[in-house]
């Protein structure tokens, strides 16, 4: 006699995935039902993307389609020069307790500024956990929006971006920081 264990499954997440020429690439959005942002990311960056969004949500289904016009009007007015617009922008993320932490400290990082890891580590309550911001800052799924571009080394140098050095020097730029 054989006895069959019950495997549960997790349904799959249904998003949409739209795309957004920028200049600096073609971007990804991805939205849910609820039209919240979940993912922001660049058309090279898809693989990371994918990933990032099966480690938040386990399956996930993309259903071409368009994302809410107050994402891509915001989006638009932000690469346009209005750095205030994508305070208009709704997301919605899963991650850690920590991971949302992180995330959210980086929206309150103001267009034209940026914070260090230790800084942001500082302002959590956490002086030595600057290793633990920088791995949800590089686990953020929604970029630009959750400006982890904003966050650089102790003397002020670029430190990596999932979507490239290039791109974070770019955005920085763009918002008015001047660069050493």
């Amino acid at each position: 006699m054989t006895t069959k264990t019950a495997t549960r499954t997790t349904p799959s997440e249904i998003f949409t995935l739209d795309r957004l020429h920028t200049p600096i690439g073609m971007t990804l959005l991805v939205t849910d039902a609820d039209g919240m942002l979940r993912a922001l990311d660049w058309e090279d960056c898809a693989a990371r993307t994918k990933e990032l969004l099966r480690r938040q949500y386990g399956v996930v289904t993309l259903n071409n389609g368009r994302a809410p016009d107050t994402i891509t009007r915001a989006l638009t007015s932000y690469f346009n020069g209005n750095l205030d617009s994508l305070k208009a922008v709704k997301w919605r993320v899963a991650g850690t307790p920590f991971q949302r932490k992180v995330w959210t400290a980086l929206t309150a990082i103001p267009p034209g500024t940026t914070s260090t890891y230790g800084a942001l580590a500082a302002k959590l309550g956490s002086p030595n956990a600057m290793r633990a911001v920088g791995h949800a800052n590089g686990a953020n799924p929604i970029s630009v929006v959750v400006p982890c571009h904003r966050l650089v080394g102790a003397d002020g140098s670029l430190i990596k971006y999932g979507s490239g050095l290039k791109r974070k020097e770019w955005l920085l730029a763009h918002e008015g920081v001047t660069l050493i």
